[in-house]
């Protein structure tokens, strides 16, 4: 692992380094990317900066440097022989008052490296009781606000999955706790809208502009009659589902496959600094 704050790598990743009354340690008020890393090479870096960049202005954040995030990726990866591997960038509002106002303070910035392992090509899903908030003032954000989220995992692996997926306040189907969700109904591939709450993920709209897919937003339910149903993140890429709570599912189902190996053949595309 490799860590730089700031402007400056640290020599020892493991020592402390964020000031304890840092407001996205005290409050998360705080945004961040995760972006694979492909032997050395980051992946979707530009997109994952304008991701990066928007979630800050929809906090209220000062607004990012670029440059600055660009040298601090540069300066994790260099010496470093990542075959695969993950940058984890994280932009907060700096130190301030042990409250929800926020101080007069520069923000923080951080980029991480480190190893990353292999996802399986499928894995089981659980949906989860509590719904996302579609008309929240964090909706659509990548916010380090994930208390959420880690309540919702953990009742997932209890049940024996590696991911929780949302329905949103209105019932429809939202995302899991660090993917977007896609499905197939009578032949046709289909992801929710961005309106319903979900984060408008890298992978998810690149495997709409390579492959193809319909945006709807649909009760939960609908995934009672999919035919297959996959995942798709930075980490998982695109992950075919086999079992969905109780219901078994073929997978990696033909169209799972399709995507997947689209994903492999344009992924190289993308990667560099």
């Amino acid at each position: 692992m490799r860590a730089w704050i700031d402007g400056e790598l640290l020599p020892d990743p493991t020592a402390p380094a964020v000031r304890v009354a840092d407001h996205g340690f005290t409050v998360g008020d705080g945004v961040f990317e995760a972006v694979k890393v492909v032997d050395g090479l980051p992946f979707a870096l530009d997109r994952h900066l304008e991701r990066l960049a928007s979630s800050a202005a929809g906090l209220g954040l000062a607004d990012l440097d670029g440059d600055a995030v660009r040298r601090g990726v540069a300066a994790v990866l260099a010496g470093e022989e990542l075959a695969l591997g993950r940058l984890r960038i994280t932009y907060t509002g700096g130190p301030a008052p042990l409250g929800s106002g926020r101080g007069e303070a520069a923000p923080t910035l951080v980029v991480v490296a480190d190893e990353l392992a292999p996802t399986s090509p499928t894995t089981r899903v659980a949906t989860v009781p509590w719904p996302r908030n579609e008309r929240g003032a964090l909706a659509g954000l990548k916010t380090t606000s994930y208390a959420e989220n880690v309540v919702a995992l953990a009742e997932a692996q209890r049940r024996g999955a590696t991911e929780a997926v949302f329905a949103n306040l209105a019932g429809h189907l939202c995302e899991g706790t660090g993917s977007n969700v896609f499905y197939v109904v009578d032949g046709e591939l289909r992801t929710p809208t961005l309106a319903s709450g979900c984060l408008a993920g890298v992978t998810r709209a690149l495997v709409l502009e390579w492959y193809g897919g319909v945006e709807v937003d649909e009760p939960i339910e609908v995934l009672a009659s999919a035919s297959e149903i996959f995942l798709t993140s930075t980490t998982r890429d695109v992950q075919g589902v086999a079992a969905w709570d109780d219901r078994e599912l073929p997978a990696p189902g033909p169209v799972t496959s399709e995507a997947a190996a689209l994903w492999r053949q344009r992924e190289p595309e993308l990667l560099g600094l």
